[in-house]
């Protein structure tokens, strides 16, 4: 009864989520059943709408069960195949696959060899819509959110609202949110080198 009543208290400090004891006094957290955990609903909806809601909102990730949290401070929004910028400008590739998919996946791609962008898929199946976390409280820049979050190719085509890894809960009441041209897009032209799809809050 006692460890019943321990566990229960420790699940509900860590969001409401199952876990187990392991050996060596050490957690694994099974499948989330938190109310916490923002749905898909969130993420179907359109990548301008989606995007300016992130900056403030926390990112929850376990690493051999222990939880971390980290509020997102900067993203950019990347729109569809008209959108230059955006990957699937170029068509429906191997690598852009995810982009296709119903939103709330994961779509993680490789820079200049060595470093992991981490992006969240929105919007409705077959429009390629996708979110770029470029920065966290204290990480500063879009390869090293990946690192710090220990995350690589692996986590292509995760479920962000359906994930005992990684997930999206409130964080931030009401942040002020900028805007801003999105940053290193300028072969993207003129028009979409500019537009104001970066948002970001004050860290």
């Amino acid at each position: 009864m006692e460890l019943a009543i321990f566990f229960y208290y420790i699940s509900s400090a860590l969001g409401g989520r199952n876990i187990i004891l392991l050996e060596n006094n050490k957690y694994k957290y099974l499948k989330p059943l938190s109310t916490f955990q923002f749905t898909q609903a969130f993420f179907i909806q359109d990548v301008l709408e989606v995007a300016p809601q992130l900056p403030g909102k926390k990112i929850v990730r376990i690493i051999n069960g222990e939880r971390k949290e980290y509020i997102i401070t900067e993203v950019e929004a990347y729109s569809g195949t008209g959108d230059l910028a955006c990957h699937a400008s170029k068509g429906r590739t191997k690598r852009t696959e995810i982009m296709f998919h119903e939103g709330g996946h994961i779509y993680m791609y490789l820079i200049y060899g060595m470093y992991w962008m981490l992006n969240f898929v929105t919007g409705p199946k077959d429009i390629p819509q996708a979110v770029l976390i470029r920065s966290l409280g204290g990480v500063k820049g879009p390869g090293r959110v990946s690192r710090e979050l220990s995350l690589d190719g692996s986590f292509y085509g995760e479920k962000i609202y359906d994930s005992s890894k990684i997930w999206i809960e409130e964080g931030l009441k009401s942040p002020e949110i900028h805007t801003a041209p999105r940053i290193g897009v300028d072969y993207a032209g003129e028009y979409w080198s500019k537009v104001p799809w970066r948002f970001y809050i004050d860290a």
